[in-house]
């Protein structure tokens, strides 16, 4: 196993195209964080199946802090990865005596990366401070398209453009706050002077630019309105390769 830093599998002109979806995929995954905050699990970060190879007697604890035992997982057996923390990894596999799903020790568990465990506590940080961010719905260089989408939602203008050095995509997010408009009417009759309604307006309130490159955000550009010049930076998505 390999780590390397890459965007989500996904081609970018599709992204744009369908940023409502995939905001929507990430916000249905963001529901995980009702059973422990604490736990960053794989469907966060990676649509593929992570495996771990058994290497000594592990055994398997009912919460992340140990807890009740649920058995022993057999020696040189595989157990699929679902979730962690900085210290655990919550697993699926077979113990001594059947099926089981519970908490392990990484130290227990071997990978064809020798620098595994390393480098999940890396996405684990990562998927952290991400979190955070589409929580206050802001963007930083280094996010995904789909979290940018998780975080501002669906964008009000999109481009594709393609350069010597590759193509890269924008997306502008727009805030617009209604105006109503009134005019001076003297009353014929009376003649005295009252306020009418004339009509209403959308005014630009605020705007956000997020220009990506390889589906990472590459730069921010935000109006001052939206408090411009606090642009924070993030490590790109790290994507398992199998």
């Amino acid at each position: 196993m390999k780590v390397i830093s890459s965007a989500i599998a996904l081609v970018l002109p599709a992204l744009l195209l369908t940023a409502g979806a995939h905001a929507d995929k990430l916000r249905d995954k963001s529901s995980l964080l009702n059973d422990d905050p604490e736990v960053v699990y794989a469907e966060e970060f990676t649509d593929k199946k992570i495996e771990f190879l058994v290497v000594k007697p592990a055994t398997v604890f009912s919460t992340r802090k140990g807890g009740r035992k649920l058995g022993i997982l057999k020696v040189d057996s595989k157990v699929s990865f679902i979730g962690m923390t900085e210290k655990a990894y919550k697993i699926r596999g077979t113990a001594i005596h059947g099926g089981v799903s519970g908490w392990v020790s990484p130290r227990l568990l071997g990978s064809k990366d020798k620098d595994f465990v390393e480098n999940l506590k890396k996405v684990y940080e990562r998927q952290k401070v991400v979190r955070e961010l589409i929580a206050k719905h802001e963007v930083a260089i280094g996010m995904s398209v789909e979290e940018v989408g998780a975080s501002l939602g669906k964008p009000t203008k999109t481009k594709v453009r393609q350069t010597v050095k590759g193509r890269t995509g924008v997306w502008e997010f727009i805030q617009y706050e209604e105006q109503d408009h009134y005019q001076a009417v003297r009353d014929p009759v009376t003649g005295r002077v009252f306020r009418q309604y004339s009509h209403t307006t959308k005014e630009e309130t605020g705007k956000v630019v997020v220009e990506f490159e390889n589906e990472v955000v590459a730069a921010i550009e935000e109006s001052e309105n939206n408090g411009g010049g606090r642009v924070k930076i993030v490590t790109p998505p790290l994507v398992f390769a199998w």
